[in-house]
C-alpha cells in the first residue's frame, strides 16, 4: 500500500443488498463505472461479497460492496446469506435495490427491518425503471435508476453522498505533538515487518504528524537510546510498537510521555475507554478460562505471530494460568461470546469504525471483557497508566478514581 492510499478501514462502506436476480451487481457495475462484478440472467450468481475502493464525490473515499442474495436457498445458500448478514455489521449506508415494477417483497422488508435495527442510513433503488414507461418521480429515500441505459445512475451516486454523514474521528497523534514539535516512533523490523515497507498504524501515524505540522523520528528499538541522547531536548511524545513496549518503557525518561500505535488506533477507533476498562479482567483469569483472540485481518503467521503465539504466552506469564485460547481474523468473528472469559483484539486498523464498535458492543453486551493488544500488553508490563499519559482522563480509570 502507497501512503497516498486511503485505507480500507477510513473509507465509508456502502453496501448492496437485495433479492437474486434483482440487478445488484449490475447495478454496482453501473455505479463503479467498472465490470466489477460477473453478472448473469441466473439466480445466485454473485456467491461471496465483492468489493471496490472509488471516489465518490463529494464524499470522498469510499468501499463499494455487492452482496449475495439475501433470498438465497439451501445449505449453501444459507452460507451465502450469513456473508451478506456479515457485510451489515460494517455498513454505512445500504442501498436496497429492489425491481422498479415490483412491490417489496417479505425479504426486502426484513432487510430495511435489519437496517432500521442497526442504525443504518439507506435508500431503495428501484432498478430496471427502463421497462417502465413513464418511471415515478424519485423520492426522498427511492430512486428509479436502470443498470442497462443508466438512467438515473448519477442521481443515485448524488444521494448516496448525501445520505452520509461524516464521522469526524480524533486524530491518531496529531492533536498530542505541537506544531514545529517531534515525536520519536519506535518501529521494530523482525520477521513480522512487511518487507520493504511500514505497518498500515504506522504509515498513518506519520501523516498524521506531518498533516499537523510535527515532525517524527523513526528508529529501532535498539536505536532509541542514541536518538533521545542525540536530540537537545526531550521529544513531545514516544510511540512505540506494543511488542516492544517493556524495554522502550525501560529507556525512555518518566517525564517523557509514552504510549503506542494500537492505543493510539484505539482512540481513533472509538474503543479505547472500554478497553481500558476491560483491562483488569487480565488479572481474574483463572485455569481452562477460554480467551478469544481476534484480529481484524488476515496475513501469513510467522513463527513469533503476535496474536497466536505472542500474546498466548504472554497471557500465561502474567496470569500463571493455563488458560484455553481461540482465534478468529478477517471477516470472521463469532456472534456468541459467551463461552469467553475475556477478547483481546487487535488495534483493528483494517476495519472500519462500525465494525469494531459492533465487535466491542457483542463483547460488552454479552458481559464480556474487551480489552485490545495496545491496552493488554502495557498492562502485563506494569505501565499502563503511564501509556495513557496523554489521556489523564482514561488514566483515573486506571486507579480507580
Amino acid at each position: 500500500m502507497s501512503m497516498q492510499d486511503t485505507p480500507q478501514g477510513e473509507r465509508v462502506h456502502i453496501a448492496f443488498f437485495g433479492r437474486r436476480n434483482v440487478g445488484k451487481s449490475s447495478l454496482v457495475n453501473a455505479v463503479t463505472g467498472q465490470a466489477l462484478a460477473v453478472v448473469s440472467p441466473v439466480a445466485g450468481t454473485t456467491t461471496d461479497p465483492v468489493t471496490k475502493a472509488m471516489e465518490l464525490l463529494p464524499l470522498g473515499p469510499v468501499l463499494i460492496i455487492d452482496t449475495p442474495g439475501f433470498d438465497d436457498e439451501g445449505d449453501l445458500g444459507a452460507l451465502r446469506v450469513e456473508k451478506t448478514r456479515q457485510v451489515l455489521r460494517k455498513t454505512d449506508l445500504a442501498v436496497l435495490v429492489v425491481k422498479a415494477d415490483e412491490g417489496l417483497t417479505p425479504t426486502d422488508r426484513q432487510l430495511l427491518a435489519l437496517f432500521a435495527e442497526r442504525g443504518i442510513p439507506h435508500l431503495v433503488a428501484r432498478n430496471q425503471a427502463d421497462r417502465l414507461a413513464d418511471p415515478p418521480a424519485d423520492a426522498q429515500t427511492e430512486l428509479y435508476v436502470s443498470a442497462k441505459t443508466g438512467a438515473g445512475v448519477q442521481a443515485l451516486k448524488e444521494r448516496m453522498a448525501a445520505a452520509v454523514q461524516p464521522q469526524t474521528a480524533p486524530p491518531l497523534a496529531g492533536d498530542l505533538v505541537p506544531a514545529g514539535g517531534l515525536a520519536v516512533l519506535v518501529v521494530p523490523i523482525d520477521a513480522a515487518a512487511p518487507k520493504g515497507r511500514l505497518i498500515l498504524p504506522q504509515q498513518q501515524v506519520i501523516r498524521d504528524l506531518l498533516d499537523a505540522g510535527a515532525g517524527a523520528l523513526v528508529v529501532q528499538p535498539e536505536g532509541l537510546p542514541a536518538a533521545l541522547a542525540a536530540l537537545r531536548e526531550p521529544p513531545a511524545l514516544v510511540i512505540t510498537d506494543s511488542q516492544v513496549f517493556g524495554p522502550v518503557s525501560a529507556m525512555v525518561p518518566p517525564a517523557v510521555p509514552l504510549t503506542s500505535f494500537s492505543i493510539l488506533m484505539a482512540r481513533h477507533k472509538g474503543f479505547l475507554e472500554p478497553a481500558v476498562r476491560g483491562a483488569a479482567a487480565l488479572s481474574r483469569l483463572q485455569n481452562g478460562d477460554r480467551v478469544l483472540i481476534a484480529e481484524g485481518c488476515t496475513h501469513h503467521r510467522q513463527c513469533e505471530d503476535i496474536g497466536t503465539v505472542k500474546l498466548p504466552r504472554w497471557l500465561g506469564d502474567f496470569t500463571g494460568k493455563k488458560l484455553d485460547f481461540a482465534f478468529c481474523s478477517g471477516g470472521e468473528f463469532p456472534q456468541d461470546l459467551s463461552p469467553y472469559a475475556l477478547m483481546v483484539h487487535c488495534g483493528g486498523c483494517m476495519l472500519n469504525a462500525r465494525e469494531m464498535l459492533f465487535r466491542v458492543q457483542q463483547a460488552v453486551g454479552q458481559g464480556v471483557p474487551f480489552v485490545n493488544y495496545g491496552v493488554a500488553i502495557a498492562h502485563m508490563h506494569g505501565i499502563l497508566e503511564r501509556s495513557l499519559a496523554p489521556f489523564p482522563a482514561l488514566q483515573r480509570i486506571v486507579k480507580g478514581e
